[in-house]
């Protein structure tokens, strides 16, 4: 669907955004992380989130490039397993999304069905009546809300995007972000500034990345890191069958 579509790529668009900021081979001081240089910060920093399991992101904010504001906040992991929602901002609308194994559930609110689906929108909209969109992983459909759903599509746009050029690396000093204390590092790059707080303990996880300049000003937090995805999935009496509402689908050509 295509409202669907637009969902998956604004949460990929928010996370890989701001996770370019961390590049490099991978440092392995242990002792006085606080005090190693930059770079090295950013190396571990990446090398963590890269190694995580699981984690919850939240996204917040205008990516610019004449993107609207939006809000990602969803629950992954390897397993491709995840639970949140993603609300594009203005009024275009919101979609909570489940995965639990092969089975996947969307529920669109009535602006997104409207605004993202328009030849149609409305009519599915009033035929769910608040209920899920229910299809399993397999179906074409839905393979972008799949893919947003596996942590390690994310990973994989992580990686890819980590050798990109660009600008000078400085650390800041040592502060605090929801409780946790951390030693921001940031890149100034084709006019914009990322910054990625990095857990000064454990194993120094990013706990905030922040993108600001050139039309952007967005948050990234993570938190969560290794823990499960919350497994609730929607009631049967909740959901309806997407080859029920949009037919089965389509065999390859």
């Amino acid at each position: 669907m295509a409202g669907q579509r637009i969902a998956a790529r604004a949460a990929a668009c928010a996370a890989v955004t701001v996770l370019t900021v961390t590049t490099g081979a991978v440092a392995r001081a242990d002792d006085g992380f606080a005090s190693l240089p930059a770079q090295q910060i950013a190396d571990r920093s990446r090398d963590a989130l890269l190694g995580a399991r699981s984690l919850r992101l939240r996204a917040e904010g205008d990516l610019g490039k004449g993107r609207s504001a939006m809000t990602v906040d969803i629950s992954l992991d390897r397993a491709g397993n995840c639970a949140g929602s993603v609300d594009l901002g203005g009024g275009k609308g919101a979609v909570e999304i489940v995965k639990r194994g092969d089975a996947v559930w969307v529920k669109p609110d009535a602006d997104f069905w409207k605004n993202q689906v328009p030849v149609g929108g409305t009519t599915f909209d009033a035929i769910l009546a608040g209920r899920y969109l229910k299809g399993g992983a397999s179906d074409s459909r839905l393979r972008p809300v799949v893919d947003v759903c596996d942590l390690d599509t994310f990973r994989e746009l992580v990686s890819d995007n980590a050798d990109r050029d660009g600008g000078t690396l400085t650390k800041g000093t040592v502060t605090t972000v929801d409780g946790v204390r951390t030693v921001p590092v940031t890149r100034e790059a084709r006019g914009q500034r990322l910054t990625a707080y990095v857990d000064t303990g454990g194993a120094h996880h990013p706990v905030r990345l922040t993108v600001r300049g050139a039309g952007a000003d967005a948050t990234v937090d993570f938190s969560r890191f290794d823990q499960p995805v919350p497994a609730a999935t929607p009631a049967a009496d909740d959901t309806v069958d997407v080859s029920a509402l949009l037919g089965r689908t389509p065999a390859p050509s």
